[in-house]
């Protein structure tokens, strides 16, 4: 890019699903495929993405908090990611590829937790007013075989991972009711197919909506 040529601001793009859908196995891929696209691309997580927020995710996963603590602490990390990494990268230009965002506190800790609908749409007002992903790629997946799927991992399991059928499939229905509510920005993958499948599907759906 030549000095002084105008450069459009980036794109985010959001990975969204149950525990156990399998959306983050294709991140790599995604951000491959944008990058063979000439797009310059950042892949990170909520919570996370940031020092702060990598902390606050420790406690977020593995510390027993109410319910209301927990959104809240959701929603700082969120702040810290958007305003350290997430705004800067899309200001220069730069595609973001984000594991999470509001649309999983909606899910999870309104629709899991049962966090007042009024109390999440204030927070999420205040926290990014005017900002939403631009594409939101949402894993759907039956919470049993999600279960299936968390029960044969070799590794600790997170209090989220840890919750009972009920709590995931409240968060499921969470989830496709917000995508019900966004039908633009939100896209529904059936996640139980075969991963070349869904590989495709997803840069279908980029090329549809982005590229």
């Amino acid at each position: 890019m030549s000095q002084g040529e105008y450069k459009p601001r980036g794109k985010l793009i959001t990975f969204e699903g149950i525990d156990g859908a399998g959306k983050s196995s294709h991140l790599a891929d995604v951000a491959a495929f944008l990058g063979n696209h000439g797009r310059t691309v950042l892949v990170t997580r909520e919570p996370g993405g940031t020092p702060l927020g990598e902390k606050l995710r420790e406690l977020l996963l593995h510390q027993a908090m109410h319910f209301e603590t927990e959104a809240l602490l959701m929603f700082a990390a969120r702040r810290e990611h958007l305003e350290r990494v997430i705004e800067p990268a899309l200001e220069r230009g730069d595609w973001v590829v984000c594991d999470r965002f509001s649309d999983a506190t909606y899910a999870y800790q309104s629709g899991g937790r049962g966090l007042d609908r009024l109390k999440f749409v204030q927070l999420e007002q205040w926290v990014h007013p005017h900002l939403q992903p631009d594409l939101t790629l949402l894993f759907d997946l039956p919470s049993v075989i999600a279960g299936r799927r968390i029960a044969v991992q070799a590794r600790d399991l997170d209090r989220f991972e840890q919750e009972r059928a009920d709590f995931h499939e409240r968060v499921r229905h969470a989830y496709l009711e917000r995508a019900a509510a966004a039908p633009q920005r939100m896209q529904v993958i059936d996640a139980a197919q075969a991963p070349e499948v869904i590989r495709k599907l997803i840069q279908e759906t980029i090329a549809r909506h982005c590229l």
